[in-house]
């Protein structure tokens, strides 16, 4: 019997589904040809609209293949905990759905004979073990689910429910096997790492998980998702001074207006945000961050303070997009911001951030850098890899010329070009 997995949306639901995988090991031969599933499963997002247009798309899709050979089509994920009742009417095809907190439930109906519709709202027990998905080399490690921040504009909290930590003993467990598989890079991910602790613990525990883990075979330990009013003292000093904690955070502002921010229900303001800035800055740690243009009643003066933080800080990776509208308390806020100007303005933010990097892209042609071979891109007929300020699939890579390399581990480049968001480099000798 063959398997066929497809996981859409965020690297949390990456690490749900090889832990679905996990649960069914032994029970299917996984394969990468959907024409030759006999179970297709669709771990889905449902965050926002076009997630949930491209989740229903990937349904239909594998929908077509239960006319031939697949016999049986499971749904898992945000879209049927959130939508589970308009799901089963539209979708009859789907022979199962199960919702974010029902994934122990997946070998059950993957091998029974009838439909089965699950969205429960307490959470099933997690489990430690997992099979990857990612690259040998690099993997998630999931330290926590749901959310407490109730940003207006974000429907998480409704879909994955209230923040719950993982205990330390677990991550840590799960984080020795990943390290004895062979895993170099393990990426801290939750909807707010910076939590982590405080619904078990009574306090936060990052920096302590963090000096755990760093006990660890790993060359780099990754922070992704912290959110900047948590981002304390302890942990840039952690970042800065810990060998094996790569210098970057991923931290997703929005904005940098304080008005905008309160309604958004982000306890920042521009001057928390921009203390924080600069004290990474101070540190030598990368940022990457996310910004949301076209927030309702964002002004146009609003807006181009916006542009002019973008254009001083230079923070290192920026992600850009347009307000959504959503069944979300941000909905009722008068002053609804255009479409067409809502994506202008993310497309004029993008372009000052493409700026930035294309400054710093010229300022790092001679130097040499450290870089984490990845892959082979046949096209360019180039090594692929990535510095340590960088994170996998969504940020910048190097391309560079070597006799022999071995996936995931580091080599000095010396950067000669660049390629739009991309350096260009040779391996040095030795």
């Amino acid at each position: 019997m063959n398997l066929h997995v497809i996981s859409l949306g965020c690297d949390k639901n990456r690490v749900d589904t090889e832990k679905m995988l996990y649960r069914l090991k032994g029970m299917f031969d996984v394969t990468a040809d959907i024409s030759q599933a006999d179970v297709i499963i669709i771990n889905t997002c449902g965050f926002i609209e076009p997630a949930r247009e491209e989740a229903i798309d990937t349904i239909l899709e594998a929908a077509e293949y239960k006319r031939d050979r697949c016999s049986k089509l499971v749904v898992t994920g945000c879209l049927p905990q959130k939508y589970m009742d308009e799901l089963i009417d539209a979708i009859p095809e789907v022979d199962a759905f199960l919702g974010t907190n029902d994934y122990d439930k997946i070998v059950e109906v993957v091998t029974g004979e009838n439909k089965a519709y699950y969205n429960s709202t307490t959470p099933c027990k997690e489990i430690t073990n997992r099979i990857m998905t990612t690259p040998p080399h690099y993997a998630y490690l999931k330290i926590a689910d749901g959310c407490d921040n109730f940003c207006t504009y974000c429907t998480i909290p409704s879909i994955r429910g209230r923040y719950r930590s993982m205990p330390i003993d677990d991550l840590v467990l799960e984080a020795k096997m990943l390290a004895s598989s062979g895993v170099k890079e393990i990426i801290l991910v939750a909807q707010d790492v910076t939590r982590y602790g405080m619904d078990l613990y009574g306090e936060l525990k990052l920096v302590e998980l963090i000096r755990q883990l760093s006990q660890l075979d790993f060359t780099w330990i990754r922070l992704m998702y912290c959110y900047p009013e948590l981002v304390t003292d302890e942990l840039i000093a952690e970042i800065k001074d810990n060998d094996k904690v790569a210098k970057y955070i991923d931290i997703p502002i929005q904005h940098i207006d304080s008005d905008i921010l309160k309604k958004m229900n982000r306890p920042s303001t521009e001057q928390s945000v921009c203390e924080v800035m600069d004290k990474l800055k101070t540190a030598g740690i990368a940022v990457r961050t996310t910004l949301m243009t076209g927030f309702p009643s964002e002004s146009q003066e609003q807006f181009d303070k916006l542009c002019r933080f973008v254009e001083s800080y230079r923070l290192r990776h920026v992600g850009v997009f347009a307000y959504c509208d959503e069944d979300v308390p941000s909905s009722k806020i008068k002053g609804k911001v255009p479409y067409y100007v809502r994506h202008n303005r993310a497309e004029k933010v993008s372009l000052i951030h493409k700026n930035n990097v294309e400054k710093y892209n010229q300022a790092m042609i001679g130097k040499t850098v450290k870089v984490m071979y990845e892959e082979i891109d046949y096209e360019k007929m180039l090594f692929v890899g990535r510095m340590e300020d960088s994170a996998p699939d969504i940020d910048t890579c190097v391309y560079f010329k070597a006799e022999f390399v071995d996936i995931g581990n580091i080599y000095n480049v010396k950067i000669t070009g660049y390629d739009g968001y991309d350096l260009i480099g040779e391996i040095e000798n030795g």
